[in-house]
């Protein structure tokens, strides 16, 4: 049986959460990177008797649409899948079942779903350090216990809270710049997951494919490129109520 980790994780918190549950899995994971633009995803063909850990961020309560995309382009071939989207704090709204249909049309076989918390990407105090050790040691318990489901040969699939059809998905707003201490080392360009900033000159974005990941923010080896602060403060007063808010993870079997 091989073990693939499916994963879409801009700022590295869904990766964090995601490692923590493959621990209680299985051991020796293949990676396959859903934030490169450039893979040809419909190379991956997997088998009936392989075990997938699919893992996105929950963005405004949907999964980003890239990482929809190039998911619906892998072959699961009836390849069990355990589904986990990560959020930070406010809530996930349809991401699992959005998730759901996406892995179905790709003929994976959903056996569990998983909804953990992360630090929120953008507004830093939301689940701030999260997901931590408790965390961390619960979503590895929840491992197990999908392992035990799948070693008694149940592979019934789960309930999945969402909504069908989805939720709208909103335009996002502007995309972060570079401020004076850009060097223009490239690596924002590099590392963005949909193409979306200039290699030649960093401060030139397309909005249309820009999804607002913050990737670029968080790689950026100078610190210099920043949110929009106006955009920030309008989220930040939005998510106010949810501060001092501690949601559980959950696990759907």
């Amino acid at each position: 049986m091989a073990l693939y980790s499916i994963l879409f994780s801009p700022t590295g918190g869904t990766r964090k959460s995601a490692e923590a549950l493959g621990r209680g899995l299985g051991e020796n994971w293949e990676e396959i990177d859903l934030s490169r633009p450039h893979l040809d995803f419909s190379a991956f063909r997997l088998e009936e008797g392989d075990l997938a850990l699919v893992a996105v961020p929950s963005f405004g309560g949907l999964a980003p649409q890239p990482a929809l995309h190039r998911l619906k382009a892998i072959s699961g071939n009836g390849c069990r899948a355990v589904l986990l989207c990560v959020y930070g704090n406010r809530a996930y709204e349809d991401t699992l079942v959005q998730l759901e249909d996406t892995a179905l049309a790709a003929g994976f076989r959903v056996v569990a779903g998983v909804a953990a918390l992360a630090q929120h990407s953008m507004v830093r105090e939301l689940a701030a350090g999260r997901p931590d050790e408790e965390d961390q040691n619960q979503l590895k318990a929840f491992g197990v216990k999908i392992r035990e489901k799948l070693e008694q040969g149940n592979l019934s699939r789960p309930v999945l809270p969402g909504n069908r059809p989805y939720k709208e998905r909103h335009a996002g707003g502007p995309p972060p710049l570079p401020g004076e201490g850009c060097t223009r080392c490239g690596l924002c360009a590099a590392r963005c997951p949909t193409g979306a900033i200039d290699p030649a000159d960093p401060a030139l974005v397309d909005r249309d494919r820009c999804i607002g990941c913050l990737r670029c923010v968080a790689v950026c080896s100078q610190g210099s490129r920043r949110p929009d602060q106006a955009q920030l403060a309008r989220i930040s007063a939005m998510l106010e109520p949810f501060r001092s808010l501690r949601r559980e993870n959950q696990l759907f079997l």
